[in-house]
């Protein structure tokens, strides 16, 4: 039996929840009265892991900035404490049952954002199952959309290889998967219609990302348009599924290891996307 990448890490993490509890209570480091163990450095790596998350979601936004001002007050507050400064002490101690309410209102997008973060974590998605299906719908009501106006489109789901090059290159988008945003995106009006869209679980990461086209694609005596030639191209490097829609036949296709199969409707669609999505 073959392993996938993900089987191996969640092996790894077992082996290692069976390791960090067995030694959970071992003394690590003795200097003097401080006693470190094995609990206190999984509880700091944890905190700083938790720490440095919150900073690259907050990076570049007016909340890093805000919250740099309610660390400063944090830390003014345990100052005041340890000077056992009493009117200071009231003063921040009273104040610090707004910052709860503050916190919430000042970081809400971020904080949704957030939440969306640990939605993609795939433990949760593994325990959980209920995001592909509502991606996959929307998938399949943005294609057929697309279909019916014979706009082109060129969809990406990224699998166990990753497309950090094509998405370096291409326009962030950051956004839950949605019929509406895919039909908005391929609009041959909009400025992102040209090229393809990259979705990773249940969200769309890039849009107008470059594929590399095949060169001689197997299996095609007619001739096919850019769109169909980039969807192979990447199959070749790749385990991605590339999902496409014909700009001039409104022909539904999709391509996988080097192979594409044209002529889809809505239950080959489902069933091609459930069979490489589970």
């Amino acid at each position: 039996m073959k392993l996938n990448t993900k089987q191996i890490w969640y092996g790894l993490g077992f082996i290692a929840l069976l390791f960090i509890g067995y030694f959970w209570r071992t003394e690590i480091i003795h200097i003097g009265f401080l006693s470190i163990r094995v609990y206190d450095f999984v509880d700091i790596i944890a905190v700083a892991a938790v720490l440095y998350k919150m900073y690259l979601i907050f990076e570049g936004t007016r909340a890093a900035q805000m919250m740099i001002g309610m660390l400063i007050l944090f830390l003014l507050s345990v100052l005041v404490r340890a000077l056992e400064l009493n009117g200071m002490t009231w003063l921040m101690s009273n104040l610090s049952t707004v910052w709860v309410i503050a916190f919430v209102i000042i970081f809400q997008p971020e904080m949704r954002r957030m939440l969306i973060h640990i939605g993609q974590i795939p433990l949760v998605k593994y325990l959980l199952k209920v995001e592909g299906i509502h991606a996959i719908d929307n998938i399949i009501d943005g294609m057929k959309a697309c279909q019916a106006k014979r706009w082109g489109a060129l969809i990406v789901l990224e699998r166990e290889v990753g497309l950090r090059n094509l998405k370096e290159k291409a326009i962030a988008v950051n956004a839950p998967v949605s019929a509406e945003l895919l039909v908005s995106i391929f609009n041959p009006t909009s400025p992102m219609h040209d090229g393809a869209v990259i979705i990773n679980d249940d969200m769309i990461d890039v849009a107008k990302a470059i594929l590399p086209l095949s060169e001689e694609p197997s299996g095609f005596r007619m001739k096919i348009g850019t769109r169909h030639l980039a969807a192979i191209g990447l199959s070749e490097e790749t385990d991605a599924l590339i999902l496409v829609v014909s700009e001039e036949t409104g022909t539904m296709s999709y391509a996988n290891n080097g192979v594409m199969k044209r002529g889809l409707d809505e239950i080959q669609l489902r069933q091609i996307l459930n069979k490489y999505l589970e």
